[in-house]
């Protein structure tokens, strides 16, 4: 084996093993309250999936560098940017911070056609996951999205994230395409849940914790106001905790 070859391979380990960092991730949580009772969107995953085979999640995923260029309708607020910064891993960045709040904005689009935007046009490049909003003459809104949770997966798990949930009404939605014109079908099967109802489904414990934690946002008097503290799930160890940042 070259020397190039063992480094590339022990690069590999480090990536996939039990060690391995977690990457930067974004989930949105669209909620619509219909009589009184709040429902949240939640779709199916493949049973060919890796990470949490058919089990029902939020539309999601994995930071994409791109999404930190992607021209938006609106900036994220500083405010936003300074809470998505606090305890971050590695380097801290508004560059990091402006892509987890768009790229959960991108997430909805590609696994289940919702677009959250406004319209606009832009003179600089279109990254091509981003394409769909400008051929729709929109550009992407983080403005009406609330962080209200962050888990990290624990280690010696298959894949590690570091999630930051988003809330957002249902009414911010700009365009909700047809499951046929949908850029993937990530997420097979598309449903409003109540959040009383979710435990009825196959869904992993951290996102029954999140439907948890959204309730007793919505419950409280000012609901989903961005002042609240975002708790944070983490392990230490053996030990799952909550902290508040």
């Amino acid at each position: 084996m070259t020397e190039d070859s063992r480094l590339a391979s022990e690069a590999k380990k480090r990536l996939s093993g039990p060690n391995m960092k977690p990457a930067d991730s974004a989930s949105l949580v669209i909620v619509d309250k219909r009589d009184g009772v709040h429902q949240v969107l939640m779709g199916k995953r493949s049973d060919a999936h890796v990470f949490f085979p058919g089990a029902y999640v939020f539309p999601g995923g994995r930071v994409d560098s791109d999404d930190a260029i992607m021209p938006a309708a609106v900036e994220p607020s500083p405010e936003v940017i300074a809470r998505l910064k606090i305890r971050m891993s590695g380097r801290p960045s508004d560059r990091r911070a402006r892509a987890i709040a768009l790229a959960g904005i991108r997430e909805a689009y590609e696994e289940a056609g919702i677009l959250f935007g406004k319209p606009g046009e832009t003179t600089m490049p279109v990254p091509k996951d981003w394409q769909g909003f400008v051929e729709h003459g929109l550009l992407p809104d983080p403005t009406p999205l609330v962080y209200f949770m962050r888990a990290r997966t624990p280690p010696r798990r298959p894949r590690r994230f570091d999630n930051r949930f988003f809330a957002v009404d249902v009414s911010a939605i700009a365009l909700d395409l047809p499951r046929d014109k949908r850029p993937t079908d990530e997420l097979g099967d598309l449903v409003w849940v109540s959040l009383t109802d979710v435990k009825s489904l196959h869904l992993p414990s951290i996102q029954q914790i999140a439907m948890e934690e959204l309730q007793v946002r919505l419950n409280s008097p000012d609901g989903l106001a961005a002042h609240h503290p975002v708790p944070y799930y983490h392990a230490i160890g053996s030990r799952f905790r909550r902290d508040l940042i």
